[in-house]
């Protein structure tokens, strides 16, 4: 009879140990910055999107490098005069001109050469993670 009590014990107290057990998972995603966010922040930011990806120039530290163009990769199809940046889509730009030349770099893949009126600007890809 003891030992039947110390069974029941012991699952009584494992039930309320496991059964208990009110764990919530909560999945996080994010997503790469659009348009509208990065000119949220910055309103004079100097952008284009490619491929679904925001790319943005003027960042200090990748001014500075030395990069070397790759293979054309196409050129900016259109420019944005929307005041809300949701309608952005690739090829777009805010203040580049169309028919701007978009080059990758043979150093670094998240980095696009572009080029126009013969100047060359670097523009990095403003992605999450």
């Amino acid at each position: 009879m003891k030992r039947c009590k110390v069974i029941l014990t012991g699952i009584i107290c494992s039930l309320s140990l496991f059964g208990c057990d009110d764990t919530e998972t909560k999945t996080v995603t994010t997503k790469n910055p659009n348009a509208e966010e990065i000119l949220r922040l910055d309103r004079h930011a100097d952008i284009f999107q490619w491929k679904k990806v925001i790319y943005q120039t003027n960042i200090d530290w990748v001014n500075e490098l030395k990069l070397t163009k790759n293979k054309s990769v196409g050129k900016i199809t259109s420019v944005s005069t929307s005041v809300s940046y949701k309608s952005f889509k690739n090829g777009m730009a805010n203040n580049l001109p169309i028919g701007a030349k978009i080059y990758s770099a043979k150093e670094r893949e998240d980095i696009l050469i572009v080029e126009f009126n013969g100047r060359v600007s670097y523009y990095l890809a403003l992605v999450e993670g």
